[in-house]
């Protein structure tokens, strides 16, 4: 789905129309592989090999039939108002294809 650069809409910190520029809203923080309670980090501490009975990891892997994934993502874009410099992030359902922002006009 393409995007304009800049779109006209209400400002609630200006309470008028005015121009906002679209930025798509980042993913966010990803977590760490050493942090608590990963799998890699019990493997290095030599957890999940060995003899006996390997608890947590003792099962097989899931199958690929089990596994589940989503074919849609839900996005968020974010407006920059140009006049007041204040952001409003608008939540927008799930989409088909890649928000691109078009270039030029």
């Amino acid at each position: 789905m393409k995007l304009p650069k800049e779109v006209k809409r209400y400002c609630r910190h200006c309470k008028k129309h005015t121009s906002h520029k679209v930025i798509i809203a980042s993913s966010g923080h990803k977590r760490s592989a050493m942090k608590k309670g990963s799998k890699e980090r019990a493997k290095l501490r030599g957890r999940a090999r060995g003899y006996g009975n390997l608890g947590r990891w003792g099962k097989p892997a899931i199958s690929k039939w089990k596994r589940k994934t989503k074919s849609t993502k839900k996005t968020n874009l974010t407006f920059k108002c140009l006049t007041c410099n204040k952001t409003s992030l608008q939540k927008y359902g799930r989409r088909t294809s890649k928000f691109q922002i078009k270039e030029g006009k």
